[in-house]
């Protein structure tokens, strides 16, 4: 792993103080989350033998791959480089798709998502960091107990990000106002669509079937653990070789199912930069997308890094 300013030992045990707004989880929110998170999860457990053997067909690999996309980019794309960090500005129509998009991978409504994750900007691996995996400590047991913790465990506590701290600009957009008030109708479109064209194309109710285990369960629990180890996993294995004052890490071998976010820790060096893969052979399928609608003037002020910004931001090897 290569070294950089070595923040001291975090102290993460209380990290929900101030800064957290004071609304909290109904248990009716902690019971729905606990159904999306395991069925999913259990879901992937049942693919693998289907998969050794008769289970997975061309149709519902092709309706899986384009629900796994369209929903993965509107999380990468839209909830987090545009929403959270303004890395481009886009056209008000596209504003609403990418935020429509991003509610399909139902890893929440939009407003709550980029507030915690501008939280977690604002205090990464520090005290006030909602999903750190240094929060315990640095021995093994502190550091297993945390990867669980920042894995999955943080959005189980009943406290909530304040919205109106972290996210104003967005409470006061009627437009992604609503579309995060509609979030259960995103997430009933998004288990509901597989099977309707799984069903259809197949003009039988297997089809609907095994289109929904694929394209909606194993689906969302799939781009579930992607999006959670960027949380996890990149923060705590992984190599960096940019300055950044917490343990941010570049994974390369999630940055083809992350679509790009796996380059975290060059976000975490530049946050407003359009392109997490800064290197010439680093896929970011999400920077491709961005440069794409910038072509075709959908977007504009993009916020690419130049070689300056590499140049300033990399690690100078000690002699």
């Amino acid at each position: 792993m290569t070294t950089t300013e070595v923040p001291p030992e975090p102290a993460l045990r209380e990290p929900l103080g101030p800064d957290t707004g004071p609304g909290e989880k109904s248990l009716l929110d902690q019971v729905l989350l606990a159904v999306f998170l395991v069925v999913p999860f259990g879901a992937i457990f049942a693919a693998i033998p289907l998969l050794w053997g008769w289970g997975l067909n061309w149709r519902d690999a092709v309706i899986a791959g384009a629900m796994y996309a369209i929903s993965g980019h509107g999380v990468t794309i839209g909830f987090h480089r545009h929403f959270t960090h303004h890395s481009f500005r886009a056209r008000r129509w596209l504003q609403v798709v990418l935020a429509i998009c991003g509610s399909l991978a139902i890893q929440g409504p939009v407003i709550q998502w980029v507030a915690d994750h501008r939280r977690h900007h604002r205090y990464s691996d520090r005290d006030g960091d909602p999903h750190s995996p240094w929060r315990y400590g640095r021995t093994v047991a502190a550091l297993t107990k945390g990867f669980f913790y920042s894995h999955v465990g943080w959005m189980f506590d009943w406290k909530q990000t304040s919205q109106r701290k972290y996210a104003p600009d967005l409470v006061a957009d009627r437009w992604i106002r609503r579309v995060s008030r509609t979030f259960p109708l995103w997430v009933a479109v998004s288990l509901l669509v597989p099977p309707l064209v799984g069903g259809l194309w197949t003009m039988s109710w297997s089809g609907a079937w095994w289109a929904f285990f694929w394209g909606s369960l194993v689906r969302v629990g799939l781009l579930y653990h992607v999006t959670f180890a960027i949380n996890s996993v990149c923060h705590l294995v992984g190599r960096r070789p940019y300055r950044t004052r917490d343990r941010s890490t570049n994974v390369w071998w999630l940055s083809v199912l992350s679509m790009g976010e796996s380059w975290h820790n060059f976000h975490h060096a530049e946050p407003t930069a359009a392109r997490h893969g800064a290197g010439r052979f680093q896929i970011d399928t999400s920077a491709m997308i961005i440069r794409v609608m910038e072509v075709l003037r959908l977007v504009s002020d993009v916020r690419w890094p130049d070689e300056a910004m590499l140049t300033r931001r990399r690690v100078v090897p000690s002699a």
